[in-house]
């Protein structure tokens, strides 16, 4: 944006319908212009970002700690993988991975642990294991029982948006206006959830990158998921070293520690409250160099200049 001389650029500090906090099971979280960071920790053999490095319970737990540690702001667990393609696991099995890591997580660490599932029998056991949110990637619209379930434990919710299942997701995947198209899904879906009686301050939304999207319908949402604040709830967005950092890089082999950091900053700029990712240290040191330069609202942030470092 250019500006006449003696005139600066002052930046959105508020952005119209940005929701500021987020209600949790037995706590809120207020939600600043820097994204807070949401750090994964897949139990899972077959996950397309860590290959099984943390299917072993005691080394997921470990995982957890290091997180929270490097400054996750919240945990997500998950123990079945949603890449394209993947055969889904029962509830018996997806429990048995997840439950043992979602209790230590929340006896040793100091920050929300959500549960990644879509199954409501899951989502019971590790909510009453100490989980304060229910991270669901069908919008808690794959069982019918996840919605009195949400309702009865007052956890938190995340509705993710995605066409089809992780089975069919990526067959051939078509929008006329895939911006205009998940606003309108995520947007009958919150009103579905209040009119249910969820509580709009427990309820963010997700507009579900790779999630039966093209490589470039990926893209056209993270540049425009400013628009998702209309809607009024918390956004949260999982692009953390997706194919589509390969992609427009060029290289589909290459690290993308990089290209996640620098969508991470993008999604920053527009006010984007919670991001998903793996790598959670180099994540959150960008952040925090975006809100010292000027971050969300333009204005620079003191850091101390004697200390160690």
């Amino acid at each position: 944006m250019s500006t006449s001389a003696g005139e600066s650029f002052v930046y959105p500090a508020r952005i119209p319908g940005r929701a500021t906090r987020w209600r949790l099971k037995t706590r809120v979280l207020e939600l600043p212009l820097r994204p807070l960071v949401m750090g994964v920790v897949n139990v899972t053999p077959d996950s397309f970002s860590d290959g099984g490095r943390f299917f072993d319970a005691a080394a997921a737990v470990e995982q957890g700690v290091r997180l929270a540690a490097e400054g996750a702001d919240l945990l997500d667990i998950g123990g079945e993988s949603a890449r394209p393609y993947a055969e889904q696991v029962d509830a018996q099995e997806e429990l048995r991975r997840v439950l043992p890591v979602v209790e230590a997580l929340a006896e040793r660490v100091g920050v929300p642990v959500s549960i990644d599932t879509w199954k409501a029998a899951v989502a019971r056991a590790a909510v009453a294991a100490g989980a304060e949110i229910i991270n669901d990637i069908t919008a808690l619209s794959g069982d019918r029982d996840m919605v009195p379930l949400a309702l009865s434990t007052g956890a938190g919710v995340c509705a993710m948006h995605i066409r089809g299942t992780p089975q069919t997701m990526q067959d051939d995947p078509r929008y006329d206006d895939v911006v205009a198209e998940v606003f309108l899904y995520l947007k009958e879906r919150r009103d579905a959830l209040l009119q249910a009686g969820v509580e709009p301050e427990r309820m963010a939304l997700d507009p579900g990158i790779g999630f039966g999207k093209t490589h470039q319908h990926s893209v056209t949402l993270l540049a425009n998921c400013r628009k998702l604040h209309e809607l009024g709830q918390p956004v949260l967005v999982g692009h953390s070293r997706k194919g589509f950092i390969g992609k427009a890089i060029g290289d589909k082999e290459t690290d993308r520690t990089a290209g996640t950091i620098g969508v991470a900053l993008s999604l920053a700029q527009q006010g984007v409250q919670i991001i998903r990712v793996h790598n959670v240290a180099p994540v959150r040191q960008a952040l925090v160099l975006f809100e010292a330069t000027g971050g969300l609202d333009g204005c620079p942030r003191q850091i101390q200049e004697n200390a160690k470092v």
